[in-house]
């Protein structure tokens, strides 16, 4: 069967020319049975557009595990390892994973009294909601926020996956909801209940000045190591978009045993391995410190920021410089909030994309998802030289 390709359904809040190149819908296919030569045309679509919806596709978790892994045949493991959701329970993603038992690589996540499925004991899941992590909460029932821009990764020990798999299995219906950004700007976005949001990081790198485009392809990111448990009394920031400093942070000494050589330095755009393209891939949340070489030789130092390099390691500092660089590329109309069917499968591209949980449920509501992403065998690929010299 020829694959077939149609655009997502943006919302009318989205700036269509904004995603020309990002997300497509594929036709004629069924993602768990592709053929070797479907798979290759689906990973050059994967990284062209960086995200793929399929609709009503049936997928079971072995499937599921198998498609995730055509990415990255080397890889083995759950992107925060296999079997470790229960392990570490200060992290704050111990309540929201769920282990599938025969495929340790695929969680069960969602909301609601689950019953037994796929060898799991009936359980109540939770989903995420931003009354748990933010620093305040909206006060109406109608509206909400983004709970945790964010990429997949554990960003200490594990390699970030390429690429992630959400299969949706229940989808309650519900009314729309207003997500609240809360920060001075009045941005509101209306959103399907429960959507999964979506922004691109090209186009998060793309709309930068030219000042910060130069400290992008310049710098690095350090993550704090387990930054899931160093995070975890900690309180986000309204938008989702990093955290508030206010030192609830652990300390060092409070963490899990860890090592240096474990701790995650990753640059701040990673290329696209098909395009060629840079894109801005930073989880503000788990960011300890910053790193900016210097200007290249040759470059113009007028207007430049950091034309000497800089290592940042006050947080409120480093925070305050990710917020200014990331925020612009939330705005509404650079959101793609997905409207979730049952049976939709979202593949998208975890080294290209930012994405976060939206939404809030009735404790008796069911929502049941399968997601999988796999830790990488290898690390992303940051500037090159000649990126450097072209933004700097």
């Amino acid at each position: 069967m020829a694959i077939e390709l149609a655009p997502l359904p943006l919302p009318p809040s989205a700036d269509a020319s904004k995603f020309v190149d990002f997300g497509r819908e594929v036709k004629g296919v069924n993602p768990g049975t592709l053929s070797s030569e479907q798979l290759e045309e689906i990973r050059q679509l994967l990284y062209k557009h960086d995200a793929l919806l399929f609709r009503n596709a049936d997928l079971s978790p072995e499937q599921q595990y198998a498609l995730t892994k055509a990415f990255d045949p080397a890889s083995e493991s759950y992107g925060h390892g296999n079997n470790k959701t229960g392990k570490q329970a200060k992290s704050i993603l111990h309540p929201d994973l769920k282990t599938i038992p025969r495929v340790p690589q695929v969680q069960l996540i969602g909301n609601g009294p689950t019953p037994a499925h796929e060898g799991l004991s009936p359980v109540q899941l939770k989903h995420p909601s931003h009354t748990t992590f933010h620093k305040t909460h909206t006060t109406s029932p109608d509206t909400t926020r983004f709970y945790r821009w964010h990429i997949d990764a554990a960003l200490y020990a594990l390699s970030p996956p390429k690429v992630t798999t959400l299969y949706g299995i229940r989808v309650p219906q519900g009314p729309h909801q207003r997500c609240l950004y809360d920060d001075g700007t009045g941005d509101e976005l209306d959103v399907p209940l429960g959507t999964t949001a979506f922004v691109s990081g090209k186009t998060m790198f793309d709309i930068l000045p030219p000042d910060l485009k130069s400290v992008a392809v310049r710098a690095k990111v350090r993550y704090a190591p387990h930054p899931y448990v160093w995070m975890a009394p900690a309180h986000a920031m309204s938008t989702g978009l990093g955290i508030e400093s206010e030192g609830l942070e652990l300390s060092l000494e409070e963490l899990p045993e860890w090592s240096e050589e474990a701790i995650k330095t990753y640059p701040v755009t990673w290329k696209n391995p098909v395009t060629g393209n840079l894109h801005f891939q930073v989880h503000p949340c788990g960011v300890q410190e910053l790193l900016i070489e210097p200007l290249p030789a040759g470059a113009s130092r007028e207007g430049a920021l950091y034309p000497d390099g800089a290592h940042l390691k006050d947080l409120k500092e480093v925070r305050e410089l990710l917020y200014k660089m990331q925020r612009p590329a939330i705005a509404p109309k650079l959101v793609y909030p997905h409207d979730w069917k049952e049976k939709d499968l979202v593949l998208f591209h975890n080294r290209g994309v930012l994405h976060s949980v939206v939404g809030q449920f009735a404790p008796d509501q069911l929502r049941m998802f399968h997601q999988c992403n796999l830790a990488a065998s290898d690390e992303p690929v940051g500037p090159t030289a000649e990126d450097v010299k072209a933004y700097a």
